[in-house]
């Protein structure tokens, strides 16, 4: 028994999966710039240094060390990482989410440290476009494997 046209179909389901994840990896990545944008814009800036800390790590990159949140690791082929702070700025979790009053040690035991209030950039800014990007992701997926049923699978 012969089916007429199966070596096509193979051609075109083996082409799928390598265009899909193509056009999700450009999609998380796009995403993850979006997002580290609108955490740029909503962190408060004294001297810039924690704003110009907040980066993208692309597939296959490693985070800067002493990054927020989780510090260093490597992204995997369909992962962007947005951080905030390295090894000069470490302080992205204490304007993000407060200090508490404390009575100080050290060579000022004894003083109060009255605290600092949360100041909240980096899960809000996620938080907003979390829907978006997840929206576009799978916008890009369905479109790369509707555009590569219908070539044929010419690529091997």
């Amino acid at each position: 028994m012969t089916i007429i046209g199966l070596d096509k179909l193979n051609r075109k389901l083996k082409t799928i999966p390598r265009e899909a994840e193509t056009a999700a990896k450009d999609a998380v990545v796009k995403g993850a710039n979006e997002i580290a944008a609108l955490q740029r814009s909503l962190v408060p800036v004294v001297d810039g240094d924690l704003q110009d800390s907040i980066h993208v790590t692309n597939p296959g990159e490693s985070t800067p060390p002493y990054s927020q949140p989780g510090g260093q690791r490597t992204a995997k082929d369909l992962e962007a990482i947005v951080t905030a702070g390295n090894s000069k700025v470490r302080y992205a979790h204490l304007v993000e989410f407060g200090t508490a009053q404390h009575v100080n040690a050290g060579i000022f035991a004894g003083t109060k440290n009255p605290g600092t209030t949360a100041r909240p950039f980096f899960w809000p800014g996620f938080r907003a476009l979390r829907k978006r990007v997840k929206s576009r992701i799978t916008r890009s997926i369905n479109k790369a494997v509707r555009e590569a049923a219908q070539k044929g699978g010419t690529n091997p």
